[in-house]
């Protein structure tokens, strides 16, 4: 579990992924040394992780959840592989161990690893893929201890929805912010092959367009909470937006999103233990006007969060 220090760490470096440890320290009203040093203990244990994430819709792709279900023996191995592709954006154990799902950018590479490698693999005995077609809620923050003002001390500035590009060098930027999202201009600039002048300029490019943003990853466990799972329902159309903006409303619901498919809402919600999880679905989710169905997956283990695997 953290303490509160570690909690306002959290909370600031998911404001400001690359947030300097002297500005965080200056907020939360103790040493830069400290902050460092709570930092990488919380890093080398496992239990955080700020990475880089890339919008692949800025640049023509589709966001896609993909199901699977999987023979016994094989959900783990298979899971592993789709973690360790640059495509998949996230990738979960469900159900028992027996079910995958997994968050796919589609386009170049992903309609290879989409369209055709997951249903020829002899082991999966069933998929299904599901188009984001709106978010109503992206991956929230449950580690809220900072005051407003705090807050605003931290966040970057508005972001600036110009067009952008990505050329090799990008890539390269790209692939190591996935595994570290406070890396270095000198380890940035020594992987795209520039100066360091120019990697952080790039890099501020992409951040300020919108391409660009930084996750914290955190198990849900080590902030108190041990049951998740993901939703996919049946929403009756003319309720789907009022349905989807009303859980996005929702505390428990990490994601939101309208999407194609046999199930037309997709839904990732925390809860603090099976018992809370069982009142969210019945007091809160049954009450929505217009829900047809609802099927709850459990998660069994989070392969990948949201950045790069690492060994």
């Amino acid at each position: 579990m953290l303490d509160g220090l570690d909690r306002a760490l959290v909370h600031a470096l998911q404001i400001d992924g690359r947030a300097s440890f002297r500005r965080i320290a200056e907020v939360v009203g103790t040493s830069e040394h400290t902050i460092a040093r709570r930092y990488r203990r919380l890093r080398s244990q496992g239990l955080l992780r700020v990475v880089g994430v890339l919008d692949g819709t800025r640049f023509g792709q589709t966001a896609w959840a993909v199901r699977l279900v999987c023979t016994p023996d094989a959900a783990g191995p298979v899971a592993e592989a789709l973690a360790r592709r640059e495509d998949t954006v996230w990738v979960r154990l469900l159900s028992g161990g027996t079910e995958i799902a997994c968050g796919v950018q589609a386009g170049g590479e992903g309609d290879d690893l989409l369209l055709r490698k997951l249903p020829k693999t002899p082991r999966v005995v069933a998929m299904s893929a599901h188009a984001t077609l709106h978010m109503f809620a992206g991956w929230r923050s449950r580690t809220v201890v900072l005051s407003d003002e705090q807050a605003a001390r931290l966040r970057p500035d508005h972001v600036d929805e110009h067009e952008t590009s990505l050329d090799d060098e990008d890539r390269a930027l790209l692939r190591v912010l996935a595994r570290d999202g406070r890396a270095g201009f000198g380890e940035l600039a020594a992987a795209a092959g520039c100066s360091q002048t120019t990697a952080r300029r790039r890099l501020e490019q992409l951040r300020a367009g919108g391409a660009l943003r930084f996750d914290v990853e955190i198990p849900a466990r080590a902030l108190g909470y041990h049951a998740e799972a993901w939703l996919w329902m049946k929403v009756e159309p003319r309720a789907l937006t009022t349905v989807g903006a009303a859980m996005a409303g929702h505390a428990e619901a990490d994601v939101v999103a309208a999407t194609t498919g046999p199930t037309n809402l997709m839904a990732g919600v925390t809860c603090r233990d099976t018992r809370a999880l069982y009142r969210y679905l019945t007091e809160r989710v049954a009450t929505l006007d217009g829900v047809r169905e609802v099927e709850t997956a459990p998660v069994i283990r989070t392969v990948k969060r949201a950045g790069a695997l690492l060994p």
